[in-house]
Formats: C-alpha cells, structure tokens, sequence
C-alpha cells in the first residue's frame, strides 16, 4: 500500500474521533511507517509495506477517546521527544514558559554546577530539559509515583543526561527537607480545585492521573505548603517558580511566602496568568 493510500484510508477513519485536532491522521501514520511528518508530502509514492495493520490499533484506541500521546507513547516538549505513560501527566506547551524561566535563573547562578529541584516530576519533562539546556546544572526531580519516576529515569537516558538528573521517589513534605542548596525550585503542581474536576474535558478525567491535576477545595494544597517551606531549600539569590491555573494569579499572590520576595505572576503566550515567582534575598534580615 502507498503512503497516500494509508493517509487516506488513516483520514477516512479518524472521522469517527470525537474532537480529533486536526492533523492526528498525518501524526499517526508518521509514527508507524517512520516517515518524518515534515517528508510525507514528498513520499507519497511510497510502499508502506504492513504499516496499516499496526495503524488500526492506534485509531481504535484513539476512538475510545484516548488522548493522542497515550496513543504514541511519547510527546514532544521543548523540542525533545518524551516517553509517556498513563503514570505521567501530558506535558503542555504553557510549560515550556516555565521552563524558559528556570532555565534563566540556572543560567545566571555564579556556581559553577548549579542545582535545580523539579517538585512532581511526571515524566521527567522539566528536569530532563533543564539538565539539556544547562549541561552545568544538576537536577533532583522528586515525585510520588513510582510509574512516573520510571519514565523520568528513562528520559534522561533518552537524551543523555542521566549522570546529572536524580529522580527521588518522595512526598512534597520530604521534599521540603532536601535542604538550603538549591538556584532554582520549579513546579508544576497540581493546582485544579476538586469542584473543577467535572468541567474538565473527559479525555483529561478519564485517562490522565488525577493525582497530577487536584489539589484540594480551592486548587492551592499543594501549592501552599510549597511556598512556605520553599526558602529552606534555596541558596541565597534562588528562585521559586510554579506554573498556576489562570484565576489563581489574585490567590497565589497572596500566599505566605517566609523570607521570599514575590516576583510576581505572568502570563502565558495567550495573555492567561500562568506563572508565580519567589526569590530568596541575598541577605535575610
């Protein structure tokens, strides 16, 4: 069969995908004939040989609603592809803002191998990017399940840095006695409030983990507790920055933060308030 054939018999099918974004067909049949998606219009003649028997089961699974990057098993973020699991939150391109903020402050610490902590790790997307854009820092990356911190482990083999990214099985309030050592904290916590849980679309409710997305009555329970106890586990001059939900900049602004100086909230590329900033001072007082 050529490719134009199971591009077109891929399309026909993915018609019975509710809410299929569009261009899933192409990135499906990249992924089981191997064809990069940026080559396909120019492969189009192309024997695919027996791709379409194990494209099938891709867009039965995808028909029951499965979210895309289950389906493949992996995602890009930051430019990197990431393995995936039903174990780990799929990351968003919001993230990368986040990312692009930790990735500064590693960058301008006077030491010479800074360390950086990734609270709720998931799939390892934050630390392994850290750890690749910044070849001097070390990263601890802390989660509570073991599934995850699998994926995150083999992540950072996938893209080499595994020498410098330790993946710690531990709660937040372990994490909070990692001691006073750290350029940067970064987070992105759950931060859904339980009475938002049933808004959310049901491919988010019913594949992804929940754990990754609650956060008690008013979406700050993790977040909260983060914060105060996040001058123990910076050096002087770190920083703290967590990703946010976009009604929580009023909220988060106001959370007690010890001896950190708020930096502020700031918006993501669609102008929503997504990230939350700290800096311990130089000096305390």
């Amino acid at each position: 069969m050529r490719l134009s054939e199971l591009i077109a018999i891929c399309r026909r099918e993915m018609t019975c995908v509710r809410d299929a974004a569009p261009g899933e067909a192409e990135i499906l049949v990249s992924a089981v004939t191997g064809i990069p998606r940026s080559r396909l219009f120019l492969s189009m003649q192309d024997e695919t040989g027996d791709a379409s028997v194990r494209l099938s089961p891709l867009i039965a699974r995808r028909a029951t609603g499965e979210p895309l990057q289950y389906v493949l098993g992996a995602w890009d973020f930051f430019g990197r592809e990431f393995l995936l699991s039903p174990d780990t939150l799929i990351p968003r391109p919001e993230t990368e803002g986040l990312v692009e903020r930790a990735v500064a402050v590693l960058r301008r610490s006077p030491a010479a191998r800074p360390l950086a902590l990734d609270v709720g790790t998931g799939s390892g997307a934050i630390a392994v990017t850290l750890a690749a854009e910044v070849p001097a820092a070390r990263v601890v990356a802390t989660d509570i399940s073991p599934g995850a911190l699998r994926k995150a482990r083999e992540n950072a083999a996938r893209h080499g840095v595994a020498a410098r990214v330790q993946a710690i099985r531990c709660d937040l309030l372990s994490a909070l006695k990692c001691g006073g050592r750290f350029a940067v904290v970064v987070s992105n916590p759950p931060y859904v409030a339980e009475g938002e849980w049933p808004l959310l679309p049901s491919e988010v409710r019913d594949h992804e983990p929940p754990g990754a997305f609650l956060a008690g009555r008013d979406g700050l329970s993790v977040l909260r507790p983060l914060v105060a106890g996040a001058a123990g586990l910076l050096s002087p001059g770190g920083e703290l920055w967590c990703e946010i939900g976009a009604s929580q900049g009023e909220a988060v602004s106001s959370l007690p933060c010890g001896s950190l100086r708020p930096l502020g909230v700031f918006p993501d590329l669609a102008g929503r308030d997504r990230y939350a900033g700290w800096v311990k001072p130089e000096m305390e007082r």
